[in-house]
Order: C-alpha cells, then sequence, then structure tokens
C-alpha cells in the first residue's frame, strides 16, 4: 500500500534552500536569512516604505550577525574549559585558536 499526502500551501509561499562546501554557514549568512524571515516589505508597497523597511533589514542583519558571532565565541569558551577540565589541555588550546 502506498500513503499519499496532499499539501495546501498559502499564495506566495516559497521554499529556500542554502547549502555550503566544506564548512557550515556563518554568522553573517546566517543573519542575512534571519532578516529574510524578519522583514518583509511587498513590491507593491510606496517608495518610501520599501527603502525604510530595506535600512531597518540591514539593521536587523547586523544586530542579528554580532550577537551570533558572540554566540559561538562564547560557546567556544565553554567546550575550551570543559576540555580543560577532562584533562585535555592540548586540545582545548587548539578549539581557543579557531
Amino acid at each position: 500500500m502506498i500513503a499519499a499526502m496532499s499539501i495546501d500551501f498559502a499564495p506566495g509561499f516559497k521554499v529556500g534552500v542554502k547549502t555550503t562546501d566544506n564548512r557550515g554557514l556563518t554568522p553573517a549568512e546566517l543573519a542575512s536569512m534571519c532578516g529574510d524571515k524578519i522583514v518583509q516589505v511587498a513590491d507593491t508597497a510606496p517608495p518610501a516604505i520599501r527603502e525604510q523597511a530595506h535600512a531597518f533589514k540591514g539593521r536587523v542583519e547586523s544586530v542579528v550577525a554580532h550577537y551570533m558571532k558572540l554566540a559561538v565565541q562564547n560557546d567556544r569558551v565553554t567546550v575550551y574549559s570543559a576540555l580543560v577540565d577532562a584533562g585535555h589541555p592540548e586540545l582545548a588550546e587548539l578549539v581557543r585558536r579557531l
């Protein structure tokens, strides 16, 4: 027996995929994706509104990227400390240098 499934999507629904080669996404790339989800403006919006929305999106991306970089740094400190506590100072030093 083959199961079938039907899904209805709202008009204008979009799916996007981003890939990288031998690395993860950077904070800036992730912040851009976040900005796309947080700030949207219709093509039919008045020019002044579109400009304001695009400027706001740029600010959102900048703030998100900043805090993502801080999150990465803090996570590395946590990993470094865990490795030192576990008796692996050499490995911890390699993580610190990333």
